[in-house]
């Protein structure tokens, strides 16, 4: 089953005043959704545009896993287990908040920010907070995110090009650039496709794009708290 959201379906949070805009794919804050509070791990996927200056100030996370994609500008990065970093596009960005961290994201740049954040659940609570930048990424490497039980897939397409997507009971394909077609369906930028027991499903490149794909275990993963 392919069920796709758009875009325009994503929630708008965030605070334009300070120059932050958010767009949610799920149940979020203050937006309470009980029909939409996750698909698989994923329990967040999250666009956000950061202005010059702007940011989110200190605060804390816990027995999440977060892994973050720069499209453009740079992200500074500062938490509580001593980590320091400039995040650029082609970047991957991983913090397991395990036991309990507390941090820092903003655009200390001169130029606006814009990056793609989705938040897992993990197997099992607690241990040791981890963190990790995997620099300039190659296209169709795969990111295994153990804790989660899921693996993210890095798909640039040119036009034409193909590529399948996993066979799994869960896949997550979020288009970040660009445009792709999934079987009949054509999805855009900020678009999103939740499969189940996909079989045989691949995404071809409308133009070039840039697409994140999540292929997740079949167990349910634990209640996120």
């Amino acid at each position: 089953m392919i069920e796709v959201r758009t875009g325009g379906e994503r929630y708008r949070g965030g605070d334009q005043d300070a120059g932050i805009e958010t767009f949610h794919a799920f149940s979020f804050g203050p937006h309470f959704d009980p029909d939409n509070l996750r698909f698989g791990a994923l329990i967040a996927c999250n666009e956000e545009r950061l202005a010059p200056g702007a940011g989110f100030d200190e605060h804390p996370h816990r027995d999440t896993e977060i892994v973050t994609w720069v499209v453009e500008g740079e992200l500074t990065h500062r938490d509580s287990a001593g980590h320091e970093t400039t995040v650029r596009p082609g970047d991957l960005q991983r913090l397991s908040s395990a036991s309990g961290v507390r941090h820092i994201e903003r655009n200390d740049g001169a130029a606006p920010l814009r990056f793609v954040q989705m938040w897992l659940a993990p197997l099992s609570f607690g241990g040791e907070v981890a963190y990790e930048v995997v620099r300039g990424i190659a296209d169709g490497t795969p990111y295994a995110l153990p804790r989660a039980g899921a693996m993210l897939h890095l798909r640039r397409l040119a036009d034409g090009e193909r590529t399948a997507v996993p066979d799994a009971a869960r896949a997550y394909v979020h288009v970040v650039r660009g445009r792709v077609r999934l079987g009949d369906d054509r999805l855009e930028a900020g678009d999103a496709a939740r499969i189940t027991d996909g079989e045989g499903l691949e995404l071809r490149g409308l133009g070039a794009a840039e697409c994140l794909i999540w292929e997740m275990r079949p167990e349910p993963e634990p209640a996120y708290g």
